[in-house]
């Protein structure tokens, strides 16, 4: 098993490698950029993609070939001087290869530098967004699993009962409902939009939250996280729901289940004694993939919704303002994450397992 978890780990290297270098070759034909951004904001256009020309992209083209200020919409009229200094403060005086390898370099070290239009460390940034990137990812995760698992179970002992039936359709239906048609509904209901004042707005805190009791701020982090949370998992636990049934009933009709009954054993013993262990496998060894997902995606409208600033809106926000160093790092600690999160669900599989063998499996 040192032998396969030395492989994965190695071979994380040219996967990193590859999905910067996609990437940035994509950004170099991006239309827009930084330096194309402060110059529109100069003629009074509010863009983040405003269009660049020659043919290149966002941060393409290399200072000290021609006349600079003819290769960016809305320089002429600038001093050449003023538009090579913008060049030089984002870093586009040096050629496309040079820069690749510089934050290859720096990335190595997790050093992501600072956000081109905030002016502060992009490792800062990222550490104010995660409490709320995970609140949302962690308690989605885990009330979409206290729902599946044990409504799974139960649909696959009732398989084809009215209870499967009618349950089969409020889980495809809650699937069905995009998740933020959901929030605003839930805002309506709940935050004084039409009927009732319950819950907060905005936020993942009160403006107090510092002066309270240690209870006092449970109650009112779980206050504020409630509607986004609920809202969140309405679709998230429909796959995770036939997954466990599916599993289930697969595993029901096997030999060994029908020669435990046979034996004389309960139908609970027999369900929760044999076949949730095998029938769970490959369910829980998919939790921490589901719990990336849920981390860092589908999270955005939710935040800007709900008004919480987390990695989704940082991450949407930079992408619209060409904010590459923060749009680079996010990229970089996402696919980071996910292939971890691969190696430690293969783990997780082989613990709850232990006939599966990593020595014998090819990367």
């Amino acid at each position: 098993m040192i032998a396969y978890i030395a492989r994965r780990l190695l071979f994380m290297i040219p996967t990193l490698f590859g999905i910067l270098l996609i990437n940035f070759g994509i950004v170099q034909f991006a239309p827009g950029g930084p330096v194309e951004r402060i110059l529109a904001q100069l003629q009074g256009v509010e863009s983040g993609a405003t269009a660049h020309i020659g043919g290149g992209g966002g941060e393409v083209g290399n200072a000290g070939s021609g006349d600079v200020s003819s290769k960016y919409r809305g320089a002429q009229g600038l001093d050449p001087k003023f538009i090579a200094e913008l060049e030089k403060q984002f870093g586009f005086d040096k050629p496309a290869y040079a820069r690749f390898l510089l934050m290859l370099k720096n990335y190595a070290t997790f050093d992501f530098g600072r956000s081109y239009f905030r002016d502060v460390p992009v490792l800062q940034l990222i550490k104010e967004k995660l409490p709320v990137s995970i609140s949302l990812g962690l308690w989605m995760t885990l009330l979409s699993y206290a729902i599946s698992i044990p409504l799974g179970i139960k649909k696959a002992v009732g398989d084809g009962s009215r209870f499967d039936v009618w349950s089969s359709a409020v889980v495809i239906t809650g699937y069905a409902i995009p998740s933020f048609l959901f929030a605003i509904l839930l805002i309506v209901l709940f935050c004084g939009g039409s009927f009732w004042q319950i819950f907060p707005l905005r936020g993942l805190t009160s403006e107090n939250w510092p002066q309270l009791s240690l209870a006092g701020k449970i109650a009112d982090y779980f206050w504020h996280i409630a509607l986004p949370v609920v809202s969140m998992t309405l679709g998230a636990f429909a796959t995770s729901t036939f997954l466990t049934k599916n599993s289930f009933l697969d595993e029901i009709a096997k030999q060994y289940v029908q020669t435990a009954r046979m034996k004389g054993l309960s139908e609970r013993r027999v369900l929760y004694g044999h076949v949730f262990r095998n029938a769970m496998m490959i369910v829980v060894s998919g939790f921490p993939g589901a719990f990336i997902a849920a981390f860092f995606g589908g999270s955005l409208l939710i935040e800007t919704i709900f008004s919480l600033d987390g990695l989704g809106l940082l991450s949407f926000e930079s992408i619209v303002n060409r904010d590459y160093p923060v749009v680079f790092a996010d990229l970089y600690i996402f696919a980071l994450l996910g292939l971890f999160v691969n190696l430690l669900s293969d783990l997780t599989y082989m613990w709850i397992d232990p006939r599966v063998d990593f020595e014998t499996r090819e990367v």
